[in-house]
C-alpha cells in the first residue's frame, strides 16, 4: 500500500512542495541585466546531469519528498536536447511541470511540448519595441518571441505568462503597454523587481523599479482589485476592475515572502540550493555518480532543506550575493 511521503521541512516549519530544475546554464541572449555581452564560460557537457539522472531525481522529489510542482528553467531550457522526451518523462511521475523559457524557440516546440504533458508556460519579454529588445539582450529576436507566445497560447499552455523585469532608464516606460499587451493576446502579465543575480555585479537597487512604483503607474491608469497570492506563489496579484485581465507582480527585493517560500532548487549539474540567494550547495550529482541509493540522496535533500535559513536579508549589511548569476541557478 502506498503512503503520502514525509514533508519537506526546514527548520522554521516550511513544506517545500515546488522543485526548479535548470536544464542548462546555456542561453542564446545575453541580457544586460543578466551576463555580459561575451557571455560566459558554459559547464562542460560531462558535469550537467543527463535526462536520466534528472527523471531520478524528480522521482525521488516527488515520491519521496513530496514535490507537487516542477519548474523547468535555464539558462535557456529548450536549447536542451530531446526536451519533450524529458518533459514526458517527468509529468509521468504526476506533477503539475512548467517552463520558464525566453520564447525563442517556442513557436517550433510548443504543441509538442503540450503534447508531452506540459502545463503552462513563462515567457520573459522585457519590451515590446524591436530596436529596445535588441539593445537589452543584444539579440534581434523579438519577432521569434511573439511567435513563441502565440504557439503556446494556440497548443493550449494556458495560462501564458509574461514576465518583465522594469529597470529605472530602459523600459519604465512600457508597464502599461505591457499590460495592454497582455490583454489583448490572453496572456498574463507579471512584473518582477530586479535583484542582485546578474554575472557581471552590475546590479544597483537605485535603478530596480520598486512593487509600490509599478503599483503607482498601473493604479493611475486602472482601477486595480487586489487578488491576493495563491497559496505560497511568488506574485502578488491583482485585477482590473471590470476586465478578466490579471497583473502580477513579484517583489523579491521589496516585499520579500521568505516566510512562506516552499521552493528548491536543482541547477543543471546537479547542486540543490535551499535558496535563490544561497551560498552553498549540496552536491546530488556527485551522490548519483558514485552509486549512493535513493535512500541515501533522500537524506541528504533533507538535511540540505533543513538548513535553510529564514530569509535572504537583500538590502541589508549582511547579504552576500551568490557566486553564480541567475543564468546559471535557474529561477
Amino acid at each position: 500500500m502506498n503512503t503520502a511521503p514525509r514533508p519537506l521541512l526546514d527548520r522554521f516549519g516550511r513544506v517545500h512542495t515546488d522543485l526548479r530544475v535548470s536544464l542548462t546554464d546555456r542561453c542564446n541572449l545575453r541580457c544586460t541585466y543578466c551576463m555580459p555581452a561575451e557571455g560566459l564560460d558554459w559547464l562542460p557537457k560531462a558535469e550537467v546531469l543527463g535526462d536520466d539522472e534528472v527523471v531520478r531525481l524528480v522521482r525521488i522529489a516527488v515520491r519521496r519528498l513530496g514535490i507537487a510542482t516542477v519548474r523547468l528553467t535555464g539558462g535557456e531550457p529548450l536549447l536542451r536536447r530531446g526536451l519533450p522526451d524529458l518533459v514526458g518523462r517527468i509529468t509521468e511521475l504526476g506533477p503539475e511541470v512548467s517552463l520558464t523559457t525566453n520564447g525563442i524557440g517556442l513557436a517550433r516546440t510548443a504543441a509538442a511540448l503540450e503534447a508531452a504533458g506540459l502545463h503552462r508556460v513563462n515567457v520573459s519579454l522585457d519590451t515590446l519595441r524591436p530596436e529596445r529588445y535588441a539593445e537589452i539582450t543584444r539579440r534581434d529576436r523579438i519577432a521569434d518571441v511573439f511567435a513563441g507566445l502565440a504557439a503556446a497560447r494556440a497548443a493550449g499552455l494556458a495560462p501564458v505568462k509574461v514576465n518583465a523585469v522594469p529597470v529605472r532608464g530602459v523600459n519604465d516606460d512600457e508597464l502599461v503597454p505591457l499590460v495592454e499587451f497582455a490583454a489583448e493576446h490572453g496572456y498574463r502579465m507579471r512584473f518582477i523587481e530586479s535583484m542582485p543575480l546578474d554575472a557581471q555585479g552590475a546590479w544597483h537597487r537605485d535603478r530596480m523599479i520598486t512593487a509600490e512604483e509599478i503599483l503607482d503607474v498601473l493604479g493611475a491608469r486602472w482601477d486595480l482589485v487586489p487578488v491576493g497570492r495563491h497559496g505560497n506563489a511568488p506574485a502578488e496579484e491583482w485585477r482590473i476592475a471590470g476586465t478578466d485581465t490579471v497583473i502580477g507582480v513579484i517583489a523579491s527585493v521589496t516585499r520579500p515572502f521568505c516566510g512562506g517560500c516552499d521552493r528548491v532548487r536543482l541547477t543543471a549539474d546537479g547542486q540543490l540550493r535551499n535558496c535563490l540567494f544561497a551560498t552553498e550547495e549540496s552536491d546530488l550529482r556527485a551522490l548519483l555518480r558514485g552509486g549512493a541509493d535513493d535512500d541515501r540522496i533522500e537524506r541528504a535533500w533533507r538535511a540540505a532543506v533543513a538548513r535553510k535559513g529564514p530569509g535572504h536579508d537583500i538590502g541589508s549589511g549582511d547579504f552576500v550575493q551568490p557566486d553564480r548569476p541567475m543564468s546559471a541557478i535557474g529561477g
